[in-house]
């Protein structure tokens, strides 16, 4: 596998969360409804142990939107048919990398509290690629980026999250793959 497959892959994921981001401002727009679906506000850190761990904490926030009508979905199996839209960012302090993220969010409710949670898609990052002797090696800007996570929902609108997400290149580009796995806490306020 070479970076150009890498490259197509995030084409088409991008081009792909583009359209359904654009679709879903434009009928929100139009319809005078609010244009995110969800925002989660922020922090992780590294688990990485050695010249892979990033230093210092991680910022986030992440937007969610709702084009596939995840919403109305009923039980689990309507909900993995219809993923939200997120776009989001993690920024780097002490010198280490800054992500900017987007795919899709699969949200399985476990009952009225409860959910679970999974992501895939791309990332680009302001990392290191190679010969770094301090945070990881990444090998390519562009990388995949999935993470798990569970939450409770306090509220209809409000919500905590524990999540871990990873972010490499899969061996689909030259150069090292350390990647970056970072784990933390996100509080939500659902529209």
């Amino acid at each position: 596998m070479s970076a150009d497959f890498g490259s197509i892959v995030l084409r088409f994921l991008t081009t792909a969360l583009l359209a359904a981001v654009a679709d879903t401002v434009a009928g929100s727009a139009s319809a005078g409804e609010q244009i995110f679906d969800e925002l989660r506000f922020g922090v992780s850190t590294s688990l990485q142990s050695g010249h892979s761990r990033e230093d210092g904490v991680f910022p986030e926030i992440t937007a969610l939107f709702d084009p596939f009508g995840y919403e109305q979905a009923v039980g689990w199996q309507q909900q993995l048919l219809r993923p939200r839209v997120h776009l989001g960012t993690s920024i780097g302090t002490a010198g280490e990398a800054t992500q900017f993220f987007t795919g899709f969010t699969w949200t399985v409710d476990l009952n009225e509290k409860l959910f679970a949670e999974a992501g895939f898609g791309g990332v680009i990052h302001t990392g290191d690629l190679d010969s770094n002797d301090d945070g990881p090696d990444l090998g390519c800007r562009v990388l995949f980026h999935e993470y798990a996570g569970a939450g409770y929902r306090f509220t209809p609108h409000w919500n905590v999250m524990a999540q871990i997400a990873h972010s490499s290149h899969a061996n689909l580009c030259d150069g090292p793959n350390d990647g970056m796995t970072r784990a933390g806490i996100q509080i939500g306020y659902k529209f």
